[in-house]
């Protein structure tokens, strides 16, 4: 695959050529097989993940600008967003949604924790963990960060015109490529399987 002959080339040195130089070259070889240089992914030929990664940039960019008198970030109000969706969540349920570490679940809770927004209680079904709720401190601010949100949302949205489903459907089916083998992507609320 094209990780592994990556990596191969990086643990070998190849004569005349530091491993990193070998291994560049094996990247932009097995790019080039495959239609994609890695290289050039800033003059014009990209290819679908640094585009993804672009738009990532750029969507949380105009949501922190949106968001900052609100007291909440991009990342901030997805999560309230999640929590919001639901009664109570698990911490792991929290982790799958980002597709982030518990660690970095750990840390956005206790930042809301702190600030009164949300509350951990005993797991009903699982005595050894915990559930989190958000508290109506909390629903106030999603609400408040929510009416700065919907701007941004209709913008992108009329820009996108007819557009918009199949982008989302595009988004939709990346999102389940990039899950592991068995693995059920989470979906966005009230958003249904295609």
């Amino acid at each position: 695959s094209y990780y592994t002959e990556i990596m191969r080339t990086r643990s070998s040195s190849v004569k005349g050529r530091s491993s990193d130089q070998a291994a560049d070259q094996a990247a932009d070889n097995a790019a080039d097989r495959r239609g994609h240089r890695l290289g050039d992914a800033l003059g014009g030929d990209t290819n679908v993940l640094f585009d993804v990664w672009l738009v990532s940039r750029a969507v949380t960019r105009a949501l922190d600008d949106a968001l900052e008198p609100s007291g909440l970030s991009a990342d901030e109000f997805g999560i309230y967003s999640v929590l919001t969706s639901r009664s109570v969540t698990t911490p792991s349920e929290l982790a799958r949604w980002m597709s982030a570490p518990a660690t970095t679940v750990s840390s956005y809770v206790k930042r809301l924790e702190g600030r009164g927004h949300v509350t951990r209680e005993k797991n009903p079904d699982d005595g050894r963990s915990y559930v989190l709720r958000l508290t109506p401190a909390g629903r106030r601010a999603h609400r408040a960060a929510g009416a700065r949100f919907v701007p941004v949302l209709e913008q992108v949205v009329a820009a996108l015109g007819n557009d918009e489903p199949g982008v989302r459907d595009a988004l939709a089916a990346l999102h389940r490529s990039l899950e592991g083998p068995g693995e059920e992507p989470a979906r966005a609320p009230g958003r249904s399987r295609s």
